[in-house]
């Protein structure tokens, strides 16, 4: 069939306007995905976490917004995007009510759970909705961009408004934080943003969207239990359990008239390389994240909202991507300047792991703007090149693709870093012979936990202790972006954005 030729409609005001609409959005997701951070030791006074549910407070919210995606993004296709977009919103709020008064640890992570559940209503319906929005090729990659920027920004500003808000309330706060927002997502996004839908989407599979669950979130939660307590019978389950209902859900996909996913997508090397170059974007900096914030305040001494002002400078830098990333993908292309971004992230560790041992913030924030910059570039330009691969009216799928690879690496990276962060963190810490042992295990619970010990000595040898886990921890991270960038360098064509699936004869439903 002869592809029929269109000229990419530019976009108008009220396009850009129901951008800055999307654009919220996403950047409070972004934000409540790190917010917690910043609040842990306050968190752990109050509520007493162990360090195993601590991490899941960290990771339920991800792990349920991971197993999602791929079917929240296929159910927006069929339903409407903008309804889904709504929908999620309302329950996004309710959900944060449950967060913001949790009275226990299992009610923060049941809390987190349903916040998941609600957010990956939204974050394909952002994407898709702009994807259908910008048809000019350029334009999209200015669009992708500024919402690329608010992801990235809002992970990194996230311990600044929670440091504003624990300056001033209590930490439930940065939940009570979402209420407002959500609100002005829902009367500004009806009138302005345009509803959009695959106009022939087939019949929607129950039993793929349930292999697509069961395939996720036992993988990572079996990589979990791995990096915190090694190989286990319990690991080993749910690892094999999530590998074959992988298997299954791929095989299903490939038998399918109309799959959830285009798995024949993944045998393009670019499209791999994008998909695998923003997953370990988000994960380096999201374990990143985890720890700094507690540096900042435990080690340092600063307080939440001095913390989070201290990590501004990977905020800011990660927000100047978005006014020159455009232009620098149609003169280098955007596989070399994904490649050069992740390098310029893994120096930024680097120095991070240098700098964490002096204690210097120039150096620190040298780091962070390194950082900001490098994972700020990687992300807008995968996300890019991921939703460029299809045609608009399968958008919704292509970003659920996208932004499971987003999700699973924010899983990742507080599961596996913060995991391997702790062991190191036990494994660096000696405990003098004379010290009781009720206070000795609470050293070695965390660092929280060792900073309420009536024992200096003690203190200094964990927060010593500390700074050695992080310092091995961030030169992890940093092989791994430095062997994604070469990866994505080499996978991903030097594509200018020009988009090859715009035309291809269909379009979305009158409704937009």
């Amino acid at each position: 069939m002869a592809v029929q030729q269109q000229s990419p409609s530019r976009a108008t005001s009220r396009q850009w306007a129901a951008l800055c609409v999307l654009a919220l959005a996403v950047l409070l997701l972004a934000v409540d995905g790190t917010v917690l951070s910043l609040a842990i030791p306050a968190l752990s006074q109050q509520l007493q976490p162990s360090a195993t549910q601590l991490l899941w407070i960290g990771d339920a919210y991800s792990f349920a917004l991971a197993g999602l995606l791929v079917t929240m993004g296929t159910l927006g296709d069929r339903i409407g995007r903008k309804r889904l977009l709504l929908i999620g919103a309302t329950g996004f709020a309710g959900a944060s009510l449950l967060a913001a008064f949790a009275p226990s640890p299992g009610w923060l992570i049941a809390a987190r759970v349903l916040l998941g559940v609600a957010g990956a209503t939204l974050m394909p319906s952002t994407l898709s909705i702009i994807r259908n929005m910008f048809t000019d090729a350029r334009q999209r990659t200015t669009a992708v961009a500024v919402w690329g920027a608010m992801a990235t920004a809002g992970a990194a500003a996230g311990p600044l408004v929670g440091g504003f808000l624990l300056e001033h309330f209590w930490w439930g706060s940065v939940f009570v934080i979402n209420l407002p927002i959500m609100a002005l997502l829902l009367i500004l996004g009806i009138p302005l943003i345009p509803e959009s839908r695959d106009p022939h989407p087939g019949r929607f599979d129950p039993l793929s969207a349930l292999l697509s669950v069961l395939g996720i979130v036992p993988v990572v939660y079996a990589v979990k239990e791995l990096a915190s307590h090694g190989v286990t019978p319990t690991a080993g389950i749910t690892a094999a359990a999530g590998i074959a209902a992988i298997i299954m859900f791929v095989r299903r996909q490939r038998a399918l008239t109309t799959p959830l996913i285009d798995v024949t997508l993944f045998r393009r090397p670019a499209f791999t390389g994008a998909v695998s170059a923003n997953l370990l974007s988000i994960f380096a900096l999201s374990g990143l994240l985890f720890f700094v914030s507690q540096y900042l305040q435990l080690v340092q001494g600063y307080s939440p909202l001095q913390a989070g002002v201290r990590q501004l400078p990977l905020t800011l830098a990660s927000l100047a991507v978005a006014v020159v990333i455009g232009a620098l993908a149609a003169r280098i292309g955007h596989g070399p300047l994904i490649g050069i971004g992740l390098v310029i992230a893994a120096g930024g560790l680097v120095l991070l792991a240098a700098a964490e041992g002096t204690g210097s913030y120039p150096w620190l924030a040298t780091a962070f703007v390194a950082i900001g910059l490098g994972v700020g570039a990687a992300l807008t330009l995968t996300t890019d090149a991921v939703i460029s691969a299809v045609p608009p009216n399968k958008a919704g799928a292509a970003s659920a693709v996208s932004e499971t690879a987003y999700e699973l690496g924010v899983a990742l990276g507080i599961a596996i870093l913060g995991s391997l962060h702790t062991a190191l963190y036990r494994t660096h810490l000696t405990v003098p012979a004379d010290v009781p042992d009720p206070t000795a295990e609470a050293a070695r619970e965390s660092l929280a936990s060792a900073t309420a010990v009536p024992s200096t000595p003690l203190l200094d040898l964990a927060r010593d202790a500390f700074v050695s886990a992080m310092q091995a921890t961030s030169l992890i991270a940093a092989l791994l972006l430095a062997a994604a960038g070469l990866l994505a360098w080499k996978l991903i064509s030097a594509d200018k954005g020009s988009d090859q699936n715009v035309s291809f004869g269909s379009t979305d439903d009158p409704e937009r």
